[in-house]
């Protein structure tokens, strides 16, 4: 196995510790190249996807209580999932959640720390540079590394994906907000939240079927809800990638227009409950802080 090394000494500890890259990965050949938009999705497509432990204890607040694992499960199905099934019957029924994506795959190299998205596989022409961070502790992991850099004479592919659940869903919630109707607020809110990073899932879960990876994860939702599968979806705010304005790369690249998602101010997308993500196909690419 050919594998890029770092100089360590020869008694390291955790903080000099550096990343051994594995190389010689195959890169995968995607569907196709560009972007696709998938405008009606089904609420209920989503539900498998959706983190009911965040939905539940975070999002609705009904916490454990002293209660244990099995009692809160059965708690949750007595009185958290008839909620959560109102409110999906509901938003079918009213058109309040509209979830819709647009995905794609692009040609890319890295270039030290950052990474180099082209215009197609056989053209040097450079649409856009994604510059990460890299740590500074521990093993000294930049997103930039779970890609081909540009020295090796080898194109690599990136994914790209943007997801929402629309403006309808961000203003039936402020309408009963504005309503003092603050317990609905709180489970409509909650599910605009958690909805959106559910499909965020069942988008990542497409690409990585599409590359052909399906067969190398688990099939327990919650486990792939940790991370039990190859690769890793880099969403921007967080040490990994932290400026959020480089969102704005994405929304050109992906044609966003077409689910009407736009950069607002501070950087921060609207609809609110909408999400972007660089999709790594590398088996060592995992989240990582600074």
């Amino acid at each position: 196995m050919s594998q890029e090394t770092a100089p360590e000494s020869s008694s390291p500890t955790p903080s000099s510790r550096r990343f051994e890259r594995v190389t010689n990965n195959p890169v995968p050949t995607p569907p196709f190249w560009g972007t696709r938009c998938i405008e009606q999705i089904p609420l209920k497509a989503l539900l498998p996807y959706i983190n009911r432990t965040t939905l539940y204890k975070f999002q609705w607040g009904f916490k454990p209580q002293g209660r244990k694992v099995e009692e809160y499960k059965d708690y949750a199905r007595e009185n958290c999932e008839p909620i959560l099934k109102r409110l999906v019957e509901a938003s079918e029924a009213q058109g309040v959640l509209r979830p819709q994506a647009i995905y794609g795959y692009f040609s890319c190299n890295a270039e030290g720390d950052e990474l180099v998205v082209y215009a197609a596989p056989d053209s040097r022409e450079e649409l856009c540079r994604f510059p990460f961070p890299r740590q500074t502790t521990e093993r000294r992991l930049c997103i930039s590394d779970f890609f081909r850099p540009i020295d090796s004479g080898e194109r690599d592919v990136v994914a790209f994906q943007l997801v929402t659940v629309g403006q309808s869903a961000s203003d039936f919630a402020r309408e009963l907000f504005v309503k003092d109707a603050y317990q609905e607020y709180l489970y409509w809110h909650g599910l605009n939240a958690e909805g959106a990073e559910a499909l965020a899932e069942w988008v990542h879960k497409r690409i990585r079927v599409e590359l052909g990876f399906q067969s190398e994860e688990s099939r327990d939702l919650e486990a792939l809800i940790k991370q039990d599968y190859r690769g890793s979806r880099y969403s921007f705010g967080y040490p990994a990638c932290p400026n959020l304005a480089d969102q704005d790369k994405i929304l050109m690249l992906l044609d966003a227009d077409r689910i009407g998602v736009v950069l607002g101010d501070e950087d921060q997308l609207w609809p609110e409950d909408s999400t972007t993500a660089i999709v790594a196909h590398h088996p060592q690419a995992k989240y990582f802080g600074v």
